[in-house]
């Protein structure tokens, strides 16, 4: 395959990912991130973008490290179920997720993000 189909098939695949990702993650969540970060709430907007920017560290490293297209797609999808299952875990363990995302508290949006964004850059790592 030519490099730029090779580089634009992986560029798509990618960005697709990514785009499930955002969909399939703020279907899991109680609360309508879309909707409060239209509001202006920046716990939900710190608690997303950590997800997306840890998914898409996990997406970057597959993309450098896998040997095939196959490959790339398998770690992206397993990247996927990892980003979801530390959601559910760290919020069953901080049980008040819901209510404190709603009331905007910026301080318990970041510490999602930055649980999101810490395994995502970890799962990156493992795949090296």
């Amino acid at each position: 395959m030519p490099a730029i189909l090779n580089y634009l098939l992986h560029l798509f695949t990618a960005v697709a990912l990514v785009l499930a990702f955002f969909v399939v993650y703020t279907r899991v969540t109680p609360y309508d991130e879309v909707l409060l970060v239209r509001q202006g709430n920046a716990a939900a907007a710190l608690s997303l973008g950590g997800s997306l920017l840890g998914f898409s560290a996990t997406i970057a490293s597959s993309l450098v490290h896998t040997m095939d297209y196959y490959q790339f797609a398998g770690w992206a999808f397993g990247a996927l179920v990892v980003q979801l299952l530390v959601y559910v875990i760290a919020t069953r363990l901080l049980r008040m997720a819901k209510d404190q995302i709603e009331a905007n508290n910026c301080a318990f949006g970041g510490l999602l993000g930055a649980i999101s964004l810490s395994i995502g850059i970890v799962n990156a790592g493992c795949i090296s």
